[in-house]
């Protein structure tokens, strides 16, 4: 299945992530147990939300809502239509709380116009100044009055795209909105799905803005969006032949996505970006938090991330809490996540959190009764454990750097040569891939894939340390500090942490056939960088050829044990096709690019005493 199908299908369903096993008696319980409502529900414009309710038809108690807001719609529809299963688990549907679902506006049954990450306003001056924040206190306010038999406590989650509906469900700040848990929720557009540091994140939004592009005018409807036809299983070579990204319009699309069109229109951090930036306006806010994210989650890691910074650093006394698993994007809503591709993570992840974190969080709050949960629950990924902490990045982490050395060295100890640097050449037309295999997919699995066919090609580089004598947790974001020149007058600039694994190393339960877990170079993180926003997202530079220049920019945050026997390897490469689209070399609007513009060049990283590259991190 392409990625495009599995991300809208587990997007669409990102209410409903359920174990398998549980799915058969929860659709049973439900029907028998709960009533169906459908309503307009009116907004203070004017405009009507579609939203259906789940009630327990046990009348004689009263029951707190749990709400979700998503753009993937509430289907099935019809008051005799029930989903399959409903809330975050199976444990709140046998537990007794009122569900609530809601078509966003703009999407499917609701009336408006829908925008993407619809900007916040921090004054509403009136009626008309309506957002997602407005939106969620008059459903809240609505429900609330009209709903029988609810405790007047309102909690919303949601997952992805319905993650970013539920942070901004805070901006509400309605008085019954007691909990809240952003999961996975994207945060900064520029920086979450569209854009990593510049550079576009191409099989993922390719294949999902036709399935997400169900209607585009006000008119409710049931019609989902046109899917895409690749033609093929390979997409490294349909993006290859597919040539630059105007082509997608040209080839394609012909300019009916205006979704689409947004990205390929500002691929400056402008203006455009910053309104659909949420972070800016996570203040003031007093509704108990919990943040959710996996550490392998290749949508939305940033979010989850730096949701929990905002809200943590702007919110002092709010009751925040956050947890970062073993987990891909939603993970943590189905399945055991007791692994991903090759890589045990030595036991089921997924129950503890739905049970001892998740509805523990929102029964304590819409509920009451005793809360045992930690401020921070992180999974140290290398060991596997679950461990707890009051500060993140945890204060007792010390800051060092990880400095390249000549000869492929890579070590805690400064460079001492004067004039060293490794150098490859870079062909746009020849990109390194960012699978080992043939696919069309964005699969999961290489966010934990084996480095070894990277490792193995010209244009990448490798830096890796001795054989550790002892364990080696690094904890928290990483800073890379790159002292580069091209040939060229841009750059892509790839960084890759790898965990590379003894040669005694054996296989485990969920090794692939034909893979080998002896020095298997298992990704551990990775980012990249659109070398002409070095310095400014919001203003391209381009690069002096041949001049030595400084390219820093963040990696996302790990907690992950670099076990004694085992080294540390860094990769670094200029292309990762076609998770992110060809930098043609040439400083220029590169979504307007020809296919005649792509050239090869030459990329130095440096890793002398005056020229260092190298790494910040945090040790425990």
């Amino acid at each position: 299945m392409y990625k495009s199908t599995v991300l809208f299908l587990l997007s669409f369903l990102s209410a409903n992530f359920v174990s398998a096993q549980n799915t058969t008696d929860d659709a049973t319980y439900l029907k028998e147990n709960y009533k169906k409502f459908e309503y307009m529900v009116p907004m203070r414009d004017g405009k009507k939300l579609f939203t259906s309710v789940y009630v327990p038809k046990d009348s004689t108690k009263k029951y707190p809502i749990m709400m979700d807001r998503t753009p993937y719609s509430v289907a099935p529809y019809g008051l005799d239509k029930y989903k399959s299963n409903i809330g975050p688990s199976s444990f709140f549907l046998h537990d007794g709380y009122i569900f609530v679902y809601q078509d966003v506006r703009g999407r499917w049954m609701s009336e408006g116009i829908f925008e993407e990450m619809t900007p916040e306003k921090e004054i509403h001056k009136s009626k008309k100044d309506v957002d997602e924040g407005t939106d969620t206190y008059d459903t809240i306010d609505w429900l609330v009055k009209n709903i029988p038999n609810n405790t007047g406590k309102v909690g919303v989650w949601g997952i992805s795209y319905p993650g970013f509906f539920t942070t901004a469900s805070l901006l509400s700040r309605h008085p019954a909105l007691v909990a809240v848990s952003p999961q996975a929720p994207m945060a900064d557009l520029y920086r979450d799905d569209s854009f990593h540091n510049g550079a576009f994140q191409l099989v993922a939004n390719f294949g999902f803005y036709p399935y997400f592009t169900n209607r585009q005018d006000g008119l409710p409807t049931k019609r989902n969006g046109n899917g895409f036809d690749f033609g093929t299983n390979d997409g490294y070579e349909f993006f290859l032949n597919m040539g630059s990204i105007k082509n997608t319009n040209d080839k394609y699309f012909k300019d009916t996505i205006r979704l689409w069109n947004e990205m390929l229109d500002h691929p400056d951090y402008d203006q455009h970006w910053k309104d659909r930036n949420i972070l800016y306006h996570l203040h003031d806010i007093k509704t108990a938090i919990l943040v959710t994210g996996g550490w392998y989650d290749a949508e939305d890691l940033y979010g989850a991330i730096n949701t929990f910074k905002t809200l943590i650093k702007n919110n002092p006394t709010t009751p925040i809490y956050f947890t970062m698993g073993p987990w891909v994007h939603g993970g943590w809503a189905w399945g055991p996540g007791d692994h991903l591709g090759d890589v045990d993570f030595g036991g089921p992840t997924g129950p503890y959190y739905r049970e001892k974190i998740e509805f523990a969080f929102f029964k304590h709050y819409l509920k009451g009764g005793d809360l045992d949960i930690p401020k921070i629950s992180a999974f140290e990924t290398g060991v596997n454990k679950w461990k707890q902490f009051q500060n993140w990045p945890p204060q007792e982490a010390e800051s060092k750097s990880l400095y390249f050395l000549p000869d492929g060295k890579l070590s805690f100890n400064k460079p001492v040569a004067s004039d060293s640097f490794d150098e490859f050449v870079s062909d746009p037309n020849k990109p390194v891939p960012f699978i080992d295999g043939i696919t069309m997919d964005h699969k999961r699995e290489f966010m934990t894939g084996d480095q070894r066919f990277a490792a193995r090609r010209p244009d990448v580089l490798t830096y890796e340390t001795e054989v550790l004598d002892k364990d080696v947790t690094i904890v928290g974001d990483i800073l890379a500090n790159l002292k580069v020149s091209t040939t060229g007058t841009d750059a892509d600039w790839v960084v890759k942490i790898v965990d590379v694994y003894p040669d005694s190393a054996k296989n485990n339960q969920f090794t692939a056939k034909g893979v080998y877990m002896s020095n298997y170079e298992q990704l551990v993180r990775m980012e990249e960088i659109r070398g002409k926003y070095r310095n400014f997202f919001e203003k391209p530079e381009p690069f002096t050829p041949g001049k030595v220049t400084d390219v820093n920019f963040q990696l996302q945050d790990i907690l992950h044990t670099f076990k004694k026997g085992h080294k540390i390897m860094v990769q670094v490469q200029s292309s990762c096709f076609p998770l992110i689209d060809r930098n043609p070399q040439v400083f220029e609007d590169i979504m307007r690019a020809k296919d005649t513009d792509f050239k090869k060049a030459t990329h130095r990283v440096y890793t002398s005493v005056n020229d260092s590259s190298f790494l910040q991190i945090r040790v425990l």
